[in-house]
């Protein structure tokens, strides 16, 4: 399928996996230093645990993935890219990050207001990205050989980000309430609060440079083994991207702390949709969408929310074997887009 041609090639290559490497490391530090941060301002603030994982933890942890839509459609003008990157980190959260937190600590615990409210919204918000994506398609067609694309406009885009204003309302809300009833408790107070928030806005700026690098290095792999843009962006970069919702995530679960580790999950999915999606094209007016690529990618995510959500369901907790499934399910996927990028099967492809 491709063939060195010298040994610059190769060297490039290797250079190119080397960025990968040391950016993959940066986005681990910045996220390590954003999860330790988030984790003082939360309790400065008196956040209860389920607002604490699903807004200031995953809104935080997931800044690489809004980096990634924001860089690849305004500086490369790859949104198709950066789509594929945030349906990849979302299928990354919900399978691996969970299945990794059940091997290590054993089961997950959750609350009726995690699953019954944030299972609800996040539904919901795969929901309003399908139709944002189809309604491009129908109004705003792209004439193209193969594939059905469409333009995105920024009256699309702002119905996602309308629907996370009501996430966020509903968030308040229990935050509100959660303060009134807890007014006797005592409030740890952090005595130097705004180092705190430089050192957060430090841990964005690390994990914004490193996404540029590996934005690059999916686009040179792209073209040096002739295949999809999307394939690197969905497998690579989404995991690289993932690692800071798995740093938060799997210190929250060896706290026992199973539901802040689960709600991170959840926020940080719907943030990457109902945020990261169409934050690229606010930024640049519109942008193209492959409906022949997005759609199938989405409905793996849709399939592995409700695998997860099942699981999650009975008893309220996930165990170590469901998180084995789960984990799984993730590899089943990787396999699945390596065939579909050499042609051994065309689902997507076709």
């Amino acid at each position: 399928m491709f063939e060195l041609r010298s040994q610059n090639d190769f060297m490039e290559l290797l250079f190119y996996i080397s960025i990968i490497i040391i950016s993959s490391i940066v986005v681990y530090w910045g996220g390590a230093l954003l999860e330790s941060t988030s984790e003082i301002l939360a309790d400065h603030y008196r956040l209860p645990s389920v607002v604490k994982g699903s807004i200031i933890m995953a809104v935080g942890s997931s800044f690489p993935e809004l980096a990634t839509v924001v860089v690849s459609t305004l500086i490369h003008e790859k949104f198709n890219l950066g789509i594929s990157a945030i349906v990849g980190s979302a299928i990354f959260n919900i399978l691996v990050i969970p299945g990794l937190c059940c091997v290590l600590y054993g089961d997950m615990k959750a609350n009726k207001t995690l699953v019954f409210k944030d299972a609800q919204f996040y539904l919901t918000s795969i929901a309003v990205i399908m139709l944002m994506i189809t309604m491009a398609v129908i109004y705003y067609p792209l004439e193209g050989e193969k594939y059905i694309e469409g333009n995105v406009s920024r009256g699309l885009a702002i119905m996602p980000v309308l629907l996370y204003g009501l996430y966020i309302y509903l968030q308040f809300a229990d935050t509100r309430d959660h303060q009134k009833k807890n007014n006797d408790e005592e409030r740890r107070l952090h005595e130097n609060i705004k180092k705190i928030w430089v050192k957060l806005f430090f841990s964005l700026v690390l994990i914004l440079i490193s996404v540029e690098g590996l934005v690059r290095s999916a686009l040179f792999l792209g073209d040096f083994f002739s295949t999809p843009d999307f394939f690197w962006g969905i497998t690579v970069v989404a995991a690289a991207t993932s690692v800071p919702d798995a740093v938060v995530s799997i210190k929250a679960a060896g706290k026992g702390d199973g539901t802040a580790g689960i709600s991170n999950v959840l926020g940080s999915n719907i943030f990457d949709l109902l945020i990261a999606i169409p934050s690229g094209i606010l930024i640049a007016g519109s942008a193209s969408v492959n409906l022949t690529i997005a759609i199938p990618m989405i409905l793996f995510l849709t399939v592995a929310t409700i695998m997860f959500f099942a699981f999650l369901r009975f008893n309220l907790k996930l165990s170590k074997k469901e998180g084995i499934i789960l984990l799984s399910g993730y590899l089943i996927f990787i396999v699945w887009m390596l065939l579909e990028t050499f042609e051994i099967v065309s689902f997507v492809l076709n």
